[in-house]
């Protein structure tokens, strides 16, 4: 029993190694990275990075991962909550503006907190349609704050929807 061969099953990546460099180590897999979609505002109103629509059209990276009308529905359903809010926003911004002076700034704590309370809403969208749909397709979207494409000084509120990574179950910890 203690000269009983032993075949072991090699896989096609493994190499032996023949020179001094037996040390050396390669992955037998590579995690796949994808990069997440990002869904820019598309509307005409901006007040404090936050847009009031964001952009319908089906992006191409989410083809065969989840249908075109439930993608539509929870972009359907941000741009209501944006188009509720974000109009008026921007009257309390010129209210705030005016009074400026007088208030010694206090007059734009509205908008601040108004805008605080629409980022909060949507997030909580997000969330809901995260729990509902999305996670059980890999997907997790959030909304987040980045620097505009065009100029790096300006800041936006963006819609980005990563591609969670499933579990391996072939590879130990």
């Amino acid at each position: 029993m203690d000269e009983m061969d032993i075949i072991t099953e090699q896989h096609p990546l493994d190499f032996n190694a023949t020179n001094d460099d037996a040390y050396d180590f390669i992955p037998t897999y590579a995690p796949r990275t994808i990069e997440p979609i990002v869904v820019r505002g598309a509307g005409h109103v901006t007040v404090f990075a936050l847009n009031n629509k964001f952009d319908e059209e089906f992006p191409q990276g989410l083809a065969h991962k989840v249908s075109r009308e439930e993608y539509q529905e929870t972009i359907r359903r941000v741009n209501g909550i944006l188009k509720k809010n974000v109009p008026n926003h921007f009257k309390w911004l010129i209210f705030g503006c005016i009074c400026c002076c007088c208030t010694i700034g206090l007059s734009l704590c509205p908008v601040v907190y108004l805008n605080k309370r629409s980022k909060a809403a949507v997030k909580r969208a997000l969330s809901s349609e995260n729990a509902r749909i999305y996670h059980r397709l890999g997907l997790h979207w959030k909304l987040i704050q980045q620097k505009c494409s065009n100029n790096n000084a300006v800041q936006e509120y963006v819609l980005m929807i990563e591609f969670c990574s499933a579990l391996s179950l072939s590879y130990p910890d």
